[in-house]
């Protein structure tokens, strides 16, 4: 009986690894967080610094508008519109953009649209709420409000002092 040895040769060996590879390319490319974690050619060499652009609006600015408003009102409210077309004197528009290292991070759009002077309608992306809300909200989660009754952190040390 004569044995039959299988041998590997060089070519099936390369393909393999090729397909090892590719598949491995495919896979990492498919990722969207790679640019994150693993510094790319781009970044090597050149700094980006963060751009903020337009009006940063929040949404208790955009709660103070009332139908019937004048321009002045509304400019006093949200400030000086980004964009006022001399085609659409009747609308204004308020674009706000965030870049960080060259990447658009954040981008906001909100219009107002004005009837012989007045303020007729607005519409737009969701705005942020105020900073004013989200430092409250911080702080409310951070710093829970002792029971009634209960001792502080600093009363309870204080005790341990005390005869």
């Amino acid at each position: 009986m004569i044995p039959i040895v299988f041998k590997q040769t060089m070519p099936s060996r390369r393909v393999a690894r090729s397909a090892a590879l590719m598949a491995a390319i495919v896979a990492l490319g498919g990722c969207s967080t790679v640019d994150q974690y693993v510094p790319t050619w781009r970044s090597f060499g050149v700094y980006k610094i963060d751009i903020n652009q337009g009006n940063y609006l929040s949404q208790d600015m955009v709660d103070k508008l009332k139908v019937g408003m004048t321009q002045a009102q509304v400019k006093q409210v949200l400030g000086t519109p980004l964009i006022t077309s001399p085609f659409r004197p009747d609308r204004w528009d308020y674009v706000y953009e965030y870049s960080r290292q060259g990447r658009v991070v954040e981008h906001r759009n909100f219009a107002t649209y004005f009837a012989d002077g007045k303020l007729t309608r607005w519409e737009g992306d969701e705005m942020p709420q105020s900073v004013v809300e989200l430092n409250r909200s911080a702080s409310d989660k951070a710093l829970p409000a002792a029971a009634p009754g209960e001792k502080s952190a600093w009363e309870r040390f204080l005790d341990v002092f005390r005869p």
